[in-house]
């Protein structure tokens, strides 16, 4: 079995799950939290494959940041796919979605919005932790 199909077998009751060999990942948060928090905690994520719920362009240029190199995503934007394409992630999805919303359904995803303008991962993680800031600073994260 791939480390793609170990991760989707696994992806239930999860909102990720990331495995490489016979190590996995999972997290319940929500939206780009997990990658995030693995991201500051300075867990390599090299070559693991990744299960994912919704897989927007930000969370597409944090796999690519990080070097995952397979995803599949339940539901995955648009936006996601080229920028998964554009990096040459292999890739799996279960929905295509023209665009992420937000948690109320009322506008895009804040996340989204932050990285509309770059495809460049470094950029986009930067721009993303700033949007995290001002979005926990609102109480709106």
């Amino acid at each position: 079995m791939t480390d793609l199909q170990i991760a989707k077998n696994n992806l239930t009751g999860h909102t990720i799950c990331l495995c490489k060999g016979e190590r996995c990942i999972f997290s319940e948060k929500r939206g780009i939290a997990p990658m995030m928090d693995l991201i500051a905690e300075g867990t390599s994520l090299a070559g693991y494959s990744v299960a994912d719920t919704v897989v927007g362009k930000a969370a597409a240029l944090l796999f690519v940041k990080c070097k995952i190199k397979c995803v599949y995503a339940e539901t995955l934007s648009e936006k996601g796919e080229r920028i998964l394409r554009l990096y040459g992630l292999d890739f799996e999805y279960g929905t295509l979605a023209k665009c992420i919303i937000n948690r109320a359904g009322t506008d895009i995803c804040p996340m989204e919005k932050a990285v509309e303008d770059t495809d460049d991962p470094e950029e986009a993680y930067l721009l993303l932790k700033n949007q995290t800031v001002a979005l926990k600073t609102r109480g709106t994260a």
